[in-house]
């Protein structure tokens, strides 16, 4: 079976904000056989989204049109693929009750273009997300399915409302799975390479690498109709992988998140974590903040940009800097054990290098050391050598994830 995807909105055509929900989508497709024959961006205009619709009738066998479905003026797409498709508006009362509901207890004054987010085409697709209802509509052998824009919604509304209703009734049995494994500190170039033994073994599972900002994503991909099935294929595959890689492996699932994965673990054993930052200058705290619950096991930390502050906050000997230099294992050691003290942590990190584009001390961009002190033990510390050309947010997001990397290797994965 075939599928096109149609995206709405001036700010797609214009690259002012990147289309993750086509990736999405295609990516949901594929797992279920179904092939992408085209994807198109047309802006917030009536009569270009009448053209589109008009030109993909009677091709393939479902056509996705996503976004412009809110409530200001610019938002054309369901009155325009009706009148593309020669159907009729309705509006749900109860959804539309349930808006004015919402309004009546913000306070906020009730705008006409509101109704449309209660209005729909074919059959309602419910929004457990968000406010606009999305529409199912059938045209001969086509299926046309219309969705909101923002991509929480959206994807909640793909996962629970349209692949499982696509599953029924295209009675799709054999599927195309994928399982993703994510590394850090190996070479993608390395990693696909100390792997091909294991390509060779199971034929039938196709690994990929993808580059990502954070990590290098393996993906495992194969077709099958059993559950039980795929599930014993991946984890004999990825029991080989790991043993070549469980150094570099961080973890696994379509939305890992490192710093997730070690706030929950700290919380489990029950471990305080902080952390002295200087190239960094409080992202690596920052982020362990953005994960809900992080108060349970951070209670506080120091961003030490400049040698003094390092001395005058951390306390630390402004001996040990002059004899190694600030961008050096001793300091980065010093940082993490005399913040962990600062407030009785069970774990220090302490960031310090180059961030670019200069060098410091002799040392380029991307030079840089990663102290951790975990209770009483002797801290340790490592270096980066990251590419100057990444450039300083690059180089300083990467250092945080190598922190958290340090942090996930000492507790246990």
């Amino acid at each position: 079976m075939n599928a096109e995807i149609i995206s709405v909105g001036d700010e797609l055509q214009r690259g002012e904000i990147t289309n993750t929900n086509s990736a999405y989508l295609a990516k949901k497709l594929n797992s279920l056989g179904i092939t992408i024959t085209s994807q198109v961006t047309v802006g917030d205009d009536p009569d270009a989204i009448v053209n589109c619709i008009q030109e993909v009738r009677n091709q393939s066998g479902l056509v996705f049109i996503c976004g412009g479905l809110g409530p200001t003026a610019d938002d054309f797409t369901l009155p325009a693929v009706a009148r593309g498709l020669g159907a009729v508006l309705a509006t749900d009362d109860q959804t539309w009750h349930h808006l004015l509901s919402i309004f009546s207890q913000r306070q906020i004054p009730v705008q006409p273009g509101n109704k449309r987010q209660a209005q729909y085409i074919g059959e309602l697709i419910p929004n457990s997300r968000g406010l606009a209802l999305g529409s199912w509509i059938e045209k001969g052998n086509q299926r046309f399915v219309i969705l909101p824009g923002p991509p929480s919604e959206f994807r909640s509304m793909v996962d629970q409302e349209v692949v499982p209703r696509i599953i029924r009734e295209y009675g799709i049995q054999k599927m195309i799975k994928t399982r993703a494994l994510h590394f850090l500190g190996r070479p993608e170039s390395t990693l696909m390479s100390e792997l091909k033994p294991i390509m060779d073994t199971f034929p039938d599972v196709t690994i990929t690498s993808y580059v990502k900002p954070t990590n290098i994503e393996l993906r495992l991909t194969t077709v099958a109709d059993d559950e039980a099935e795929i599930k014993l294929k991946f984890d004999q595959v990825t029991k080989m992988i790991l043993k070549k890689e469980d150094q570099y492996y961080l973890g696994m699932g379509e939305d890992f998140n490192l710093a997730n994965r070690v706030v929950e673990l700290l919380k489990r054993q029950k471990l305080k974590v902080t952390g002295a930052e200087s190239l960094t200058g409080g992202l690596f705290q920052s982020t362990i903040c953005s994960v809900p619950g992080a108060s349970e096991i951070f209670d506080g930390g120091f961003v030490t940009y400049a040698a003094a502050a390092k001395v005058g906050l951390l306390g630390i000997p402004d001996s040990v800097i002059k004899q190694h230099g600030v961008v050096s294992s001793a300091t980065a050691k010093a940082m993490a054990e005399h913040s962990r003290r600062k407030l009785g942590a069970d774990i220090g990190i302490g960031f310090t290098g180059v961030a670019g584009p200069d060098s410091l001390e002799g040392q380029p961009a991307g030079t840089v050391w990663i102290g951790m002190a975990y209770k009483d033990q002797e801290p340790v510390a490592k270096q980066l050598r990251l590419a100057g050309y990444l450039g300083r947010q690059e180089i300083r997001l990467l250092s945080v994830q190598y922190g958290l990397q340090m942090i996930l290797q000492r507790i246990g994965k």
